[in-house]
């Protein structure tokens, strides 16, 4: 009786010993495909699933759906087909090398002809000025950009490293929380007046407005960095438009129930197309 014991408290301390240790990443299935938990959407692909369309499939890798369309050669209206292999990231950029061209023939004074290497020959010597000069009284002049005017074009048209601030979208009572269930809410709701304020969450580009996400209603969705979206869904009315630029605190809506049976305004931020909980980076005063 006591062997059998000791066989007993040892299979149990081996048992203890193999769920102490730390596991991989828990995985969670987007359409079939899988997802680490821990980074959201990491493919350069995705296969296209029954009932999926270009916009649902950006909103949940976390991309722009013109940026989707333009790596796959896709066209208003955007059809895509199950089973079809959609590129989401950026192909990789092939940079040709140029080969040293063949010798060519030179036909020189005398009637023998010389084959003549003309990467061996030096390059004229270029010019001291170039397309953007004026000639004034017969004189080269040449205009010079300001590099603080070429600052600012990149600077609008690029996205920075992180999100600079977070800020509240909308005043009012927040009536759901999110969750982590499969079935939970992915976002939080925040029920107001129809009508009231929408702003957005933070800096960024607006990359989808309309209402062809289906559950969502009228729909903004905002790019903050090459990974953060927000989406403000149920919106009465939309004031901003796809591609356009807008600043932490900017109205960009107002309250409805559109797509839902309250007036409320849904929000969530996604990190790679993964679901987030918005409280905890939104500001811990409210509004």
């Amino acid at each position: 009786m006591s062997y059998r014991l000791f066989l007993t408290a040892v299979v149990l301390l081996l048992l203890q010993s193999c769920s102490g240790r730390s596991a991989p990443a828990p995985v969670v299935l987007l359409n079939s495909q899988a997802v680490q938990e821990s980074g959201g959407f990491i493919s350069d692909t995705y296969k296209v699933q029954p009932g999926d369309t270009l916009f649902g499939i950006a909103w949940y890798t976390g991309n722009d759906y013109r940026d989707i369309a333009k790596y796959n050669s896709l066209s208003e209206p955007y059809r895509i087909y199950p089973g079809q292999e959609l590129r989401i990231s950026p192909p990789p950029t092939i940079v040709k090398i140029p080969s040293r061209s063949e010798p060519q023939t030179i036909q020189s004074a005398d009637p023998t002809t010389t084959s003549i290497d003309k990467s061996l020959i030096d390059p004229p010597i270029p010019q001291g000025y170039g397309e953007g000069e004026k000639v004034v009284k017969r004189q080269n002049v040449t205009s010079v950009n300001k590099s603080s005017e070429s600052v600012k074009i990149t600077a609008q048209n690029s996205f920075p490293e992180k999100v600079k601030r977070w800020v509240w979208p909308a005043t009012g009572k927040v009536v759901e929380t999110f969750s982590k269930s499969e079935s939970g809410n992915k976002g939080i709701d925040i029920a107001a007046a129809k009508g009231t304020s929408i702003h957005a969450a933070a800096d960024g580009k607006v990359v989808y407005s309309g209402s062809a996400l289906r559950g969502y209603g009228n729909l903004v969705i905002i790019k903050h960095t090459d990974t953060f979206l927000s989406a403000y869904a149920y919106n009465d009315t939309i004031i901003v438009k796809e591609r356009d630029w807008v600043s932490a605190g900017q109205k960009i809506a107002t309250m409805g129930d559109s797509g839902t049976n309250s007036v409320k305004l849904h929000f969530e931020v996604r990190y790679r197309g993964k679901s987030l909980d918005p409280l905890r980076y939104l500001p811990a005063t409210r509004p």
